[in-house]
């Protein structure tokens, strides 16, 4: 295997290696559980009127970011943006961008932005992190070949041969002639995906003199990506192609589940995407279906913030479920799609966390989730605003599945097909 191959096979390595054989995947063996009401306030008093929602959001927010993903810094007056090129691309469907996102001390990541070359005005966007680097979610020449974490945690420049190698999962020209446009950054150029105790990202930037690690209840890696998707934001709030107020932050798997943290800490997001991405993002944590609390602080321990390992076969302890973190996004769109195959990532509980988020939608003044739980599976996409579907196949991000979010932004943004 070519050197520059083995980043590309990284996620997909420490997925495989993780799924254990003691996952449960038999519904007769789901446990009874309760769901904890997002509609319920801490003292026990129920949210009956949308006024009375932020305070409540409030709360459910700060459980998420004390137990789950840590709490991560504001944004630091040294942030800055360089525009490093800009040009015709891809035949001349597009305009593409390269921007260098400088977060402070040494740390800075590369964005990728791609805009339709006939838009007449500012255009809506999806943002989104890549598992392998830029240069693989097309084969433009263009693109920067900058450095990729290896299999053997050393930070190297990939082949030119290695372009495009992504690119089923990032259908640039189809995005485009839809009238979207796309952008991304390589979430080792943030973090990189494996436990080197925090040394070799974002981190030791906003360390406090003589700490060397987050402490419990700050910041793990799903954090750290999620706050340099909203450093993104803060550049394409700025783009005069770019209209900043419709920007869809978007994700597959752990990027999935970096996404709706993403949407959850950051307003500004106006429509999350989340695409497989099981335990820790849309499924519900209390049906111990497929991956589970403990196997995923055991696989990758620098996810979530230290305090979450406390819940390693607690899951009915814990504070909240996943339907309370879609909840956080409401009243904006998001989507949540699932894999028939992708037992692990537990499409049928995702499915149940849309249904259980809904009432804080309803309440909001939305349709909410067009289907209830004995609905599962549905037979076609929903595409009220929580939106969702399954499709066949395995854990990945299809054509299948963009063309789906396409046609689910067209609706929810009022946009002509």
């Amino acid at each position: 295997m070519r050197p520059a191959a083995i980043p590309f096979l990284l996620a997909v390595a420490a997925v495989a290696s993780a799924q254990s054989n003691d996952a449960n995947y038999d519904e007769s063996r789901v446990p009874n559980y309760k769901l904890p009401d997002p509609l319920a306030a801490a003292d026990g008093k129920p949210v009956s009127e949308a006024a009375a929602w932020p305070a409540r959001r409030a709360e459910i927010f700060r459980l998420f970011e004390t137990e789950m993903f840590g709490k991560s810094p504001a944004r630091p007056s040294s942030f800055k943006t360089e525009l490093v090129s800009s040009g015709p691309a891809l035949g001349g469907k597009a305009v593409r961008k390269q921007v260098d996102l400088f977060f402070g001390g040494p740390a800075r990541a590369r964005l990728l932005l791609y805009l339709p070359a006939k838009a007449s005005g500012r255009v809506p966007m999806f943002l989104g992190l890549n598992f392998g680097g830029n240069h693989t979610v097309n084969a433009d020449p263009g693109i920067t070949l900058g450095t990729v974490w290896g299999r053997d945690r050393v930070a190297a420049t990939p082949r030119a041969e290695d372009r495009g190698r992504a690119a089923s999962r990032w259908p640039v020209e189809q995005i485009l002639a839809r009238g979207y446009g796309v952008a991304t950054i390589y979430y080792g150029d943030i973090d990189p995906d494996f436990n080197d105790g925090f040394q070799n990202g974002l981190h030791p930037v906003f360390h406090a003199p003589g700490q060397t690690s987050p402490k419990p209840g700050e910041w793990g890696s799903i954090a750290a990506w999620a706050w340099g998707m909203s450093r993104a934001l803060d550049y394409l709030e700025t783009d005069p192609g770019v209209d900043g107020k419709h920007v869809a932050a978007i994700g597959h798997s752990r990027l999935g589940k970096t996404a709706l943290w993403a949407g959850a800490a950051d307003e500004r997001f106006a429509m999350v995407i989340s695409n497989d991405s099981g335990e820790g993002g849309a499924a519900l944590s209390r049906r111990i279906f497929g991956e589970q609390t403990r196997r995923i602080n055991t696989s990758f321990p620098h996810w979530f913030t230290e305090n979450y390992k406390q819940y390693n076969d607690r899951e009915a302890e814990l504070p909240f479920d996943q339907h309370m973190l879609i909840a956080l996004i409401a009243p904006r769109p998001v989507y949540i799609a699932s894999a028939r195959e992708d037992l692990w990532a537990d499409p049928h509980g995702e499915f149940l966390s849309a249904v259980a988020a809904s009432p804080v939608y309803k309440l909001l003044g939305t349709d909410g989730f067009g289907a209830t739980a004995g609905d599962w599976p549905p037979a076609k996409p929903v595409q009220t605003t929580i939106g969702y579907h399954v499709r066949d196949g395995g854990h990945d991000i299809t054509i299948v599945d963009w063309l789906n979010y396409l046609d689910f932004a067209d609706l929810q943004w009022k946009r002509a097909k």
